[in-house]
C-alpha cells in the first residue's frame, strides 16, 4: 500500500497541481456551450492580436524531480523470448488485484479483475497530483492511443519551424501485402492533404492513412519515440508505422503474452497526458490544436464516455487492434477536477466486454477518484 502523502505529491514532476475552474453549472448544455465550457478548461488563453506564437516551454534534457509514482502491481516474469516474434514474451498466471482499503479501492480492484484478460488502469488527478494504478507499470499495446505522441511530436516541429500546419503531404495508403512477410508494409502515396487536416483525421476519426503521413514527414517512428525519451516520458515506445502494426496485428495475443513492440504502460500514458495538459512541451497554439482535436474525437462512444454525465467534458483517444481495446484522455468532472486517464483493456470475451470494462472503470474514477480514495493509491501485489 502506498500512501500518498505531501511530500511525495511535491515530487511529482509534471503532475503540478493546477488551478482548479469553477465547477461547470448543472443541467444540460447545448453542443456549443460544452464546446466553449471545455475550451475555457481545457485550452489556453487566447493571444493578443498580432502574436503569432505564444512562447515555447522548452523541456529539459533530463527531468528535475522525478516521475510521478504510483502503487506497483506485479512484475511480469521474465521469460526466454518466444523465436517466432522475438519481442514477445508469455505472461505468468497473475492474481485478481487484491483490494487495499476502503470502497473505492475495493471497487476499482473488481472492475480491473484480470481473470479473463490483463487490464491496466493508471490515473491522475490533477489538482493534486495524486495517482492510482492497477498494472500501471505493465506494458500493453500502444495501438491508436499513440497518436497521441505522434502528433504530439510534429506539432514540436511546426513550433521549432520545421513543419508548419498548411504544409501538404500524401496520405499513406496501404498495398495488400502477407503478413510478416516485409519488414515494413508497403504503402504508396494517396491524396495530398494539409499536416492539419491530417492532424484532425487521425485524433477524432482515428484515420490510419493519415497517421502514417505524418510519420513518413518526420522520418518514421523511431522519431517519435527519440520524442518520448528527450522530453522525459518512458514507458512509451513506437516501432512500427500503423500500416505494419495492423497488417501484422494478431501475432501476439495480448491477454497471454506481451509484445513490447509499439506498447505502453498506463503509468507513462497518464504521464504524458499530464504533460500535455500542463504546456510542458508544446507552444500554447500547438498544445489546443492537439487537445482540440482530442475533445473532437469521435470514436469510442461505448467506452469511457458511455456511461459518464451529460456535464462530463472529454478529450481522449482510443485504440484497438486484437483482442485489445483501450482508452485515454483528459476529464473535466462537474466539480471542477481535471483528471488523466488510461485505460488497457484485453481478452473480456470480447470487444463489447473490453468497452463494458474500460466504461465502468471510468465512471469509478469520475465519480470517486480522488476524493472516495482518500489518498490511497491500489495495490495489486500477492
Amino acid at each position: 500500500m502506498l500512501r500518498i502523502t505531501p511530500s511525495l505529491v511535491s515530487a511529482l514532476a509534471l503532475l503540478t497541481a493546477v488551478t482548479a475552474a469553477p465547477a461547470l453549472a448543472g443541467g444540460s448544455h447545448g453542443v456549443d456551450n460544452v464546446e466553449q465550457a471545455f475550451d475555457r478548461l481545457f485550452g489556453n488563453p487566447v493571444a493578443p492580436a498580432g502574436v503569432k506564437r505564444a512562447k515555447r516551454v522548452e523541456a529539459p534534457a533530463e527531468p528535475k524531480q522525478a516521475a510521478p509514482r504510483f502503487a506497483q502491481s506485479e512484475p511480469i516474469s521474465a521469460l526466454p523470448p518466444q523465436s517466432a516474434v522475438p519481442y514477445s514474451a508469455p505472461i505468468a498466471p497473475q492474481p485478481a488485484p487484491r483490494m487495499v482499503q476502503g470502497g473505492f479501492e475495493t471497487r476499482l480492484a473488481h472492475l480491473a479483475d484480470a481473470s479473463n484478460g490483463r487490464i491496466g488502469v493508471a490515473a491522475v488527478d490533477l489538482g493534486s497530483g495524486q495517482g492510482v494504478s492497477v498494472m500501471g507499470d505493465q506494458p500493453f499495446p500502444l495501438a491508436s492511443t499513440g497518436k497521441i505522441a505522434i502528433v504530439a511530436a510534429f506539432l514540436e516541429g511546426v513550433d521549432q519551424g520545421r513543419y508548419r500546419l498548411n504544409d501538404r503531404y500524401p496520405l499513406m495508403v496501404p498495398v495488400p501485402s502477407r503478413r510478416l512477410s516485409t519488414a515494413v508494409a508497403p504503402v504508396r502515396p494517396g491524396a495530398m492533404m494539409s499536416a492539419e487536416q491530417l492532424i484532425e483525421l487521425a485524433i477524432t476519426r482515428s484515420d490510419n492513412h493519415a497517421t502514417d503521413a505524418l510519420l513518413a514527414a518526420m522520418g518514421g517512428p523511431q522519431v517519435v519515440t527519440r520524442w518520448l525519451r528527450r522530453v522525459g516520458v518512458s514507458g512509451i515506445r513506437l516501432d512500427r508505422d500503423i500500416a505494419t502494426m495492423v497488417r501484422d496485428d494478431g501475432v501476439v495475443d495480448p491477454a497471454r503474452s506481451i509484445d513490447l513492440r509499439d506498447s505502453t504502460t498506463p503509468q507513462a500514458m497518464a504521464v504524458l497526458l499530464a504533460g500535455l495538459y500542463q504546456g510542458q512541451w508544446l507552444s500554447a497554439q500547438s498544445r489546443e490544436v492537439l487537445l482540440g482535436a482530442m475533445r473532437r474525437c469521435v470514436t469510442g462512444i461505448h467506452r469511457m464516455k458511455a456511461l459518464l454525465p451529460d456535464d462530463a467534458l472529454i478529450g481522449h483517444k482510443t485504440g484497438t487492434l486484437s483482442n485489445t481495446s483501450s482508452d485515454v484522455g483528459l476529464i473535466r468532472t462537474s466539480d471542477g477536477r481535471t483528471l488523466a486517464v488510461a485505460i488497457y483493456v484485453t481478452g473480456q470475451g470480447g470487444k463489447p466486454g473490453r468497452e463494458q470494462r474500460i466504461a465502468a472503470i471510468a465512471r469509478a474514477l469520475y465519480e470517486n477518484y480522488p476524493n472516495g480514495a482518500k489518498g490511497l493509491a491500489l495495490n495489486t501485489a500477492r
